[in-house]
């Protein structure tokens, strides 16, 4: 699980049937101190989350295991909203 911060929406009208209905999302990752890291990447959104919040998401085959459309096309996945993160570091 990685942490990252939600920077923008997708709207793709044509997409794999298997991804209609699923709301995608721009996903940042960030280090634990709230800055910006990496490559942004879309990330299908299975909890709620909007623009703006730090999610919880995760990638590779547990994305595919998020969502619940068996075989969907998914490589990265929300999984979780941030209420708040205490770190040592």
């Amino acid at each position: 699980m990685q942490i990252g911060k939600v920077i923008g929406r997708v709207t793709a009208t044509r997409k794999d049937e298997r991804l209609v209905g699923t709301k995608l999302l721009i996903a940042q990752p960030i280090r634990l101190d709230g800055t910006l890291t990496g490559t942004p990447i879309i990330a299908v959104d299975t909890v709620g989350a909007g623009v703006g919040e730090q999610v919880i998401f995760v990638v590779g085959s547990m994305a595919a295991r998020a969502i619940a459309n068996e075989g969907a096309p998914v490589d990265a996945a929300i999984v979780g909203i941030i209420d708040s993160l205490d770190s040592e570091q």
